[in-house]
């Protein structure tokens, strides 16, 4: 009896694909670096692109062919949400005609539909900048905030890859035990900030300075979205004047020079935080990036 050596060959390989099928790993398309490092945490055999950097502003992206072959390829797309991609997560959605990505009914995950944000907003027009009615986009900054998308973000995870929940359900343990055990410590560093009042450029760290008790008194845009104007920069240099200031601060990918600017005239020291995961060579994931922005914070005189 003459034996068929490709069936042979068949027959042994049906294991082996089994295996890799069983240990099939999600391809995670992240809009923001925070949320890929959020997704790398609780999902750490997936392969994770992001979108943008911490030097980079979250509302404009242009929707290069790049990100549209990593949209096309992608099981979850994981975003802030809250509007803050209107302006190009739409158009790389529709290019890359992805149907497992267009939907949070299937592979889409908005962070901002997973807690309640600060800042809602009942109407909005253009003559108010650029506003978000569902509330400011920026919630990575509040560590309670973020370990409540932790576990909805896990959720997703085990709703698209079942076969791989346990992985999930202990990479969503062993973050949600570090975490919460940092955040007894951030407390502690905020104490001595609770209080402070600041200028800062954008409403980016809303969520951080409410956590942490500090008062953004005046924005360095006259609105959202625009460019400090002399004209308001004189405003704020009149505003500084009263004292209580502790420091003009920005974002790690805005303009500087406006805030450069006041801070000279108001002899106020001017403090450029990390937005997020790279912002500053301290911000090597979710926790250095807090660690890094209570130190800054706490480090003015």
């Amino acid at each position: 009896m003459r034996i068929n050596s490709k069936l042979l060959l068949a027959v042994a390989a049906m294991p082996l694909l089994f295996t890799a099928t069983a240990k099939a790993e999600l391809n995670v398309f992240a809009c923001e670096v925070e949320y890929a490092a959020l997704a790398k945490a609780l999902a750490p055999s997936a392969d994770i692109y992001s979108a943008t950097t911490a030097m980079q502003d979250p509302h404009q992206v242009q929707a290069r062919p790049s990100l549209i072959a990593k949209m096309r390829q992608a099981d979850l797309v994981v975003c802030a949400g809250a509007d803050l991609e209107i302006g190009w997560l739409p158009m790389l959605q529709m290019k890359a005609s992805n149907p497992k990505v267009k939907s949070t009914d299937k592979g889409l995950f908005f962070a901002a539909e997973q807690v309640d944000t600060l800042d809602k907003l009942a109407s909005v027009d253009r003559s108010m900048g650029d506003v978000h009615a569902k509330g400011n986009p920026h919630l990575h900054l509040d560590p309670e905030r973020m370990l409540s998308i932790a576990q909805a973000l896990s959720a997703k995870m085990i709703k698209l890859d079942p076969q791989n929940s346990g992985e999930y359900q202990q990479s969503l343990a062993d973050f949600s035990q570090r975490w919460q055990a940092k955040i007894p410590q951030w407390r502690e560093q905020a104490k001595g900030l609770a209080g402070k009042k600041v200028i800062a450029y954008h409403s980016s760290f809303r969520y951080l300075f409410n956590w942490a008790g500090i008062e953004q008194v005046a924005d360095l845009e006259p609105k959202p979205g625009l460019a400090p104007t002399s004209s308001h920069l004189a405003s704020l240099l009149t505003r500084a004047e009263q004292g209580d200031v502790m420091a003009v601060i920005v974002a790690s990918y805005q303009d500087e020079r406006g805030a450069k600017w006041l801070g000279e005239r108001a002899n106020l020291p001017v403090l450029m935080l990390p937005m997020s995961v790279g912002g500053n060579e301290q911000s090597k994931d979710l926790f250095s990036l807090y660690d890094s922005l209570f130190a800054l914070l706490n480090g003015v005189k």
